[in-house]
């Protein structure tokens, strides 16, 4: 559990008015690095072995490893909650395809696109996924540097897993690049002894794979040497097996505070089964359990798609409603005299409205209210939006000056308050929609005199 400010400010040397930190007290300062918005090495009269100590402690249960660079860095760990209602998950599951140095060079290359180019729209959101995963399948040193390289020149920032024996491994570091940071998979216990300073030196993150007894051995012997950037794979292909030992690692991490086990995991649902559909079945029971690297064996849009909205919704913060921004849109080039729809800012239901109207090929304004995030019926029921909410936002939003029309179209779910706005909108027609968002298709033709 992460140490409280108040006994973080008794191990500070409290140095009488010294302020060196930049705040007025050691207890301020205290607070302020127990709740992450400082760090503890602005304290210069800290002792360094008592300043490791106290990083230690804030640090969270399950530590970060970034594979990758730029734009495309790929950040997994982090973790503090078993149940995500309980805070917040942070850092979403990578996802990757396998790419074996047996297959074909015109394989390399699909799958290599299929990762770069295959995205999805999904309510505002860009989905996509996020690493390869190169495997020394054949045992033939130069065709696996050939995949490295292919994969390399295809993009400078994209993740990488090297999937192969460590020697081969650190041949392929060099052709990749030690700043793209890939992650090293993986050592065995019997492995680790002789090459603990070869992984040392090239700084980047490394799996270690076995039981559990020798997962802790081995993550003890790499953070004595510094090492703290480590996935663990505790080697199960089977589905069962592999979904409990994902819970015993988070339970172990968070509810008994184990460090040796507080690292990211990684499973491989491609060697688990050859039915492709249930690959993507395999990978969303991981999402929602735990792991911070899954491998597929191909990327299939019909699949991709499902399993990338289901993570992006476990990992959407609970605390924080999806939002889009409050302001009039304009759909297919509105003129002044055409009507206006009005809906709330929550962003499952304005792409529900949007990409219905658009559909349509019929000129609307669309008037999202901010409700902070609520859908219409809940918005309306702790009145963030009714009558007067409406028409405040239409003449904040300057809408009047656009909208000549004075049509305003509001949900059928809200018929009730049609009678309110009329009184808040004087001269204005208000008309009852359809009830969901799919009726638009057939009731803005109507209303336009269009069929």
């Amino acid at each position: 559990m992460a140490i409280k400010g108040g006994d973080l400010a008794k191990l500070l040397p409290k140095v009488k008015g010294c302020k060196d930190c930049g705040y007025p007290t050691c207890f301020a300062f205290a607070m302020k690095v127990a709740s992450g918005g400082e760090d503890i090495g602005k304290c210069p009269h800290l002792d360094p072995a008592l300043r490791e100590q106290i990083r230690e402690m804030l640090a969270p249960p399950i530590l970060p490893v970034t594979l990758g660079k730029g734009n495309k860095a790929l950040v997994i760990g982090e973790e503090e909650v078993i149940y995500r209602h309980e805070k917040t998950f942070y850092h979403p599951p990578g996802i990757g395809v396998l790419i074996s140095d047996k297959e074909s060079e015109s394989d390399w290359e699909r799958k290599l696109k299929s990762v770069l180019e295959m995205s999805f729209e999904r309510i505002g959101r860009t989905l996509r996924p996020d690493l390869v995963c190169l495997w020394a399948e054949a045992g033939e040193e130069k065709r696996f540097l050939e995949l490295v390289k292919r994969a390399s020149q295809m993009d400078p920032d994209l993740p990488l897993v090297l999937m192969a024996p460590l020697e081969t491994a650190l041949k392929a570091l060099e052709i990749c690049g030690k700043e793209r940071r890939p992650l090293l998979y993986a050592l065995t216990k019997a492995e680790l002894d002789g090459n603990l300073g070869k992984i040392k030196e090239v700084g980047v993150p490394v799996a270690v794979k076995g039981s559990f007894e020798e997962l802790i051995e081995m993550t003890q012997k790499l953070k004595a040497e510094g090492i703290k950037e480590v996935v663990l794979d505790t080697g199960t292909r089977d589905i069962r097996e592999a979904l409990k030992e994902q819970i015993l690692l988070r339970r172990a991490a968070i509810k008994q505070e184990f460090r040796p086990l507080g690292y990211p995991t990684i499973v491989f649902p491609c060697f688990m089964t050859d039915d492709l559909e249930e690959q993507y079945l395999y990978a969303g029971s991981f999402v929602i359990r735990y792991a911070g690297i899954i491998v597929l064996r191909e990327l299939v849009p019909e699949y991709l798609y499902g399993l990338l909205t289901l993570r992006m919704n476990i990992y959407s913060d609970p605390r924080v409603p999806m939002t889009v921004e409050p302001k009039l849109y304009e759909i297919n080039a509105p003129q002044p005299d055409s009507p206006l729809l009005v809906t709330t800012n929550f962003a499952l239901t304005y792409f529900a409205v949007a990409s219905e109207a658009e559909g349509t090929k019929l000129p609307v304004w669309l008037l999202v209210q901010d409700t902070e995030g609520l859908c219409v019926l809940a918005a309306w029921s702790t009145g963030k939006f009714n009558g007067e909410t409406i028409a405040m936002a239409i003449k904040k939003m300057g809408v009047e000056e656009k909208v000549s029309s004075k049509k305003i179209v509001i949900p059928g779910l809200l018929a009730r308050i049609k009678g309110e706005l009329e009184d808040e909108l004087p001269g204005w027609q208000v008309i009852v929609g359809p009830r969901e968002a799919s009726g638009l298709s057939s009731f803005l033709p109507e209303l336009m005199g269009r069929k």
